[in-house]
């Protein structure tokens, strides 16, 4: 899991600059703004503590530029254009789009109980919003301390006070309805930070469009400091998207399937607002959810649900924006997670409030625990999910629990009320427009607008009808129509830019243009590039190497081949760099003594021995002896290009990376083994000439195929941070796996794998190439063949047993198999050269490798485990 993850907004009406100062943080996750509106989010790798403006306007236009040409057609439909239409060009200057009519008073309520750390946070975000009409009060839910109410009106005297003594959210929500003076009322949590135009976002829908009852908003994290907020956040956290969306249904309708089984789409309390008259038709939250009681939860789904269900306009709106402190700590979340299956109390509530509601809620309470929660655990069992397992296990737990809570929660709530007295009944404004019964029911309203002119007027007199039929002219030709679902209320020229831009698209801006679509993207795509090209000329003004205060330990393990070993020795030796490079010598083989007299030829060369046989063995042995910061692997018997040391340094620059790969060519290619070899797998040893990533995301792409940690190289040519060796989830290379055992190979995937489970990256950076002599003869090559098959099966074997990772048993059932019987189908059809009996005599050396696993095990625990790798800052000096 990489953390922590700066967070931060990027507003395109700025010009963008490089991020600096990320030193510390693995990554950086930014919200792309355009005129204050979000467009989307972008996530990029920190690199020598800095993200360079080119990096970052790279991936807003490669992942937003869509978004970006969207709400600039907005802008444009909002003026007259010129008569030839508008140029794209010019939509990227116009001024930002304003509300020019009346504000409304909003109430915000804040509801909260004893926290005044994330209050005052909460609180100061509050007294500067950007809003001319503001009532704010702070609800003070059955205190166990004063704190609240000294810091309120200590701090804060704008801000109303009021105690609610009845324990529960929702009591706490109701007392706000009961005190509030605007029309609006506007509830946001304590763990919350608003932004700044929070309030004329939600306001504007309500002033724009009568007929709304309800908006929500965006929830961003505040923060992704810890483990447990960078978790919560990539498994969905409070976001909603990006995209405007509308809820609403006749009041005699069945609420669809796309809202009643997923009904946390429509928002969440930590930013939501309603008219106040709302509750006066569907009444008060229900006082027997949310926290503060056993559902703990479920409070704020539930009036969504009551909102729509009973015929009412609710409205998500991205541009409504708060940022949310997520919890920090593991624990926390936990109980979090479980809380979730306050959703199943939730629907317990509405099966007894909706009795025609009840078969599709049972329906979508089988699904969930059928689809959602047993397939989680399902994939989490598979090694493919990115919520832990534990935390799995507790939002199931929750679930269970969830069925059970409403029916006490609501006895106690009828206690309470009976204590307390019960609350005011709400009566609807004067002014307020009761529902009128359409003339054409189900009928389909027909309605032109015409291009040349603003999109500034609403269409108000649909009401009688479920649809509109916009007829599009331009000029007075039409030229498209499509279908408004309208549900008998007015449709706001908001939503009908929104609708237009997304519909037609770039056609808007000339649509009797004779050019494709794609040319009008391409055309748009390039003046975005030249409008958004940050002022650097460059990425980094030098080449990009590793701090020269950053030290290598190069690793170089073998087994009684002095003259490979010379080789290996005067290239490495060769090597320029600027920063101190320990090299150091593993004789694996020591009692030949034909190791030492090829050191001792080279200055400053480290020799250590390691009688124990195994590649594995003789690499832990010199990462233990190692000081440097980065370990360097690699063999005996490889060429090493000038050059090839800094090169494989380069991607440490980012701190997620913890190791780095790279290619191995072949030095000749000389005799029918060795072009043999190149043919096997993805092309011998080589693993090709573009860079790519395995990452944690990678090693949790599929339940069903195994991470193929295969395709990330070798240690004969790799590099490590010293630091993971320490870590419990990493460690060392595993002694029973590799070169030396019977197992074969496999100890450089495993450690890639166990890299890539701890959520880090693996990086392949092809330019820091290496040569490698191939077997020259055919006997050599079989014998080399036959370890390869027998390492996969051990090393998939060791996932299987040390991970619990149950996709090595499909790779090694179904996908192994099909894999050598579709070679050797391509070989029968002459689309290779391989050739057949050498796919038997790797299909049938997987065999072994069961066996070859247990002899290597017990072969360790005969000779005993590598001595761990301790950090040289915590080694005592002798």
């Amino acid at each position: 899991m990489l953390y922590p993850i700066k967070v931060i907004d990027i507003e395109l009406s700025s010009p963008l600059v490089t991020i600096e100062n990320l030193d510390g943080f693995m990554g950086l996750q930014a919200l792309v703004r355009l005129h204050g509106r979000p467009i989307g989010y972008i996530s990029a790798p920190v690199t020598a503590g800095k993200i360079s403006a080119k990096t970052l306007s790279k991936l807003i236009l490669e992942q937003h530029h869509q978004k970006i040409i969207i709400h600039l057609l907005e802008k444009g439909l909002f003026k007259t254009p010129p008569p030839t239409g508008w140029k794209f060009e010019d939509l990227l200057d116009l001024p930002p789009l304003k509300w020019t009519g009346d504000w409304p008073l909003v109430t915000v309520a804040v509801c909260t109980r004893d926290r005044t750390d994330d209050l005052e946070l909460c609180l100061n975000s509050l007294v500067n919003l950007d809003y001319p009409h503001l009532d704010l009060l702070v609800i003070d839910n059955a205190p166990a301390s004063d704190d609240t109410e000294k810091l309120t009106k200590t701090k804060y005297p704008q801000i109303r006070y009021v105690k609610e003594p009845r324990p529960g959210l929702d009591w706490a929500r109701n007392r706000a309805i009961i005190e509030a003076k605007g029309d609006i009322i506007a509830y946001t949590d304590d763990d919350v930070i608003v932004d700044l135009g929070w309030v004329k976002a939600l306001a504007k829908v309500f002033a724009e469009e009568p007929k709304v009852m309800a908006v929500t908003g965006l929830v961003v994290p505040y923060e992704l400091e810890t483990e447990a907020q960078v978790l919560f956040e990539e498994n969905g956290g409070f976001g909603r998207g990006f995209e405007t969306k509308r809820y609403q249904i006749s009041p005699d309708k069945k609420l669809p399937w796309s809202f009643i089984s997923t009904p946390w789409i429509a928002g969440t309390g930590a930013n939501m607002a309603f008219r106040r008259s709302l509750f006066a038709q569907i009444g008060y939250f229900d006082p027997a959810l949310d926290v503060g009681t056993v559902t703990n939860g479920g409070g704020d789904l539930e009036i969504f649900f009551r909102t729509v269900k009973e015929g009412h306009l609710l409205v998500y709106e991205p541009s409504a924006l708060v940022r949310h402190c997520h919890r920090r700590e593991y624990e926390k979340l936990k109980l979090q997670v479980k809380n979730n299956g306050a959703l199943f109390a939730c629907f317990v509530r509405e099966a007894i409030a909706y009795p025609n509601e009840r078969l599709s809620l049972l329906r979508v309470t089988l699904w969930l625990v059928i689809w959602w929660h047993l397939r989680n655990l399902f994939v989490s069992l598979m090694n493919a999910s990115k919520w832990p397992r534990d935390l799995v296990l507790a939002e199931l737990r929750g679930s269970a629990i969830g069925f059970t809570t409403y029916q006490k929660a609501s006895k106690i709530a009828s206690d309470i009320e009976a204590n307390f007295g019960s609350l005011p009944s709400l009566e609807l404004p004067e002014n307020a427009a009761l529902p009128q019964k359409p003339q054409y029911p189900g009928g389909t309203a027909v309605q032109t607008l015409e291009l040349t002119e603003a999109v500034t007027n609403p269409l108000t007199d649909v009401t009688d009808y479920s649809s509109v039929r916009l007829f599009v002219t331009w000029k007075g030709s039409a030229i498209a129509h499509f279908d408004i679902p309208n549900n008998y209320q007015p449709i706001s020229a908001t939503h009908l830019r929104q609708l237009l831009s997304e519909k037609f698209g770039l056609k808007l801006l000339n649509p009797t243009r004779n050019i494709s679509d794609e040319f009008r993207a391409a055309e748009a795509i390039a003046y975005l590039r030249r409008y958004y090209k940050p002022a650097e000329k460059t990425q980094f003004q030098t080449p990009l190497s590793l701090p020269i205060n950053v030290s290598v330990s190069v690793i170089v393990a073998t087994y009684s081949r002095p003259d490979d070993l010379h080789n290996c020795l005067t290239q490495l030796t060769a090597q320029k760099s600027p920063r101190k490079v320990e090299i150091i010598i593993v004789d694996n083989n020591p009692d030949s003594g034909l190791t030492p007299p090829i050191v001792a030829k080279f200055k400053n060369v480290i020799l250590i021995t390691e009688p124990r046989q195994g590649l594995a063995y003789a690499r832990n042995t010199g990462i233990a002896a190692s000081t440097g910061d980065i370990v360097v692997t690699t063999d005996d018997d490889v060429g090493l290009p000038s050059g090839w040391l800094e090169k494989l340094l380069v991607p440490f620059n980012r701190p997620d990376v913890m190791a780095v790969t790279s290619n191995v060519l072949p030095v000749e290619l000389e005799t029918e083994s060795q072009w043999l070899f190149e043919q096997y797998g993805d092309g011998g040893l080589g693993r090709g000439f573009k860079p790519f990533e395995g990452t944690g995301d990678w090693f949790r792409k599929s339940w069903r195929y195994a991470v193929p940690a295969w395709k990330l190289g070798a240690t004969a040519n790799a590099a490590f941070r010293s630091s993971i060796f320490s870590y419990p989830e990493i460690g060392l290379m595993d002694e029973a796996l590799g070169a030396g055992m019977p197992s074969g190979v496999g100890e450089d995937t495993y450690l890639f794998y166990k890299i890539m489970k701890a959520g880090y990256t693996v990086a392949y950076e092809p330019q820091a190439f290496i040569w490698h002599r191939h077997r020259r003869d055919l006997p050599a090559l079989r014998r080399q063949l036959h370890n390869y098959s027998k390492g996969i099966v051990a090393y998939q074997l060791t996932t299987l047993l040390k991970d619990g990772d149950l996709r090595s048993l499909i790779l090694l059932g179904i996908d192994v198999p099909l894999w050598h019987a579709s070679r050797i189908k391509s070989r029968l059809k002459g689309q290779t050269d391989y050739p057949i009996n050498l796919v038997l005599h790797e299909a049938l050396s997987h065999l072994p490798g069961p066996w070859s696993l247990w002899q290597s095990r017990l072969r360790v625990q005969q000779e005993g485990y590598s001595e761990p790798y301790i950090p040289v800052s915590e080694r005592s000096v002798h």
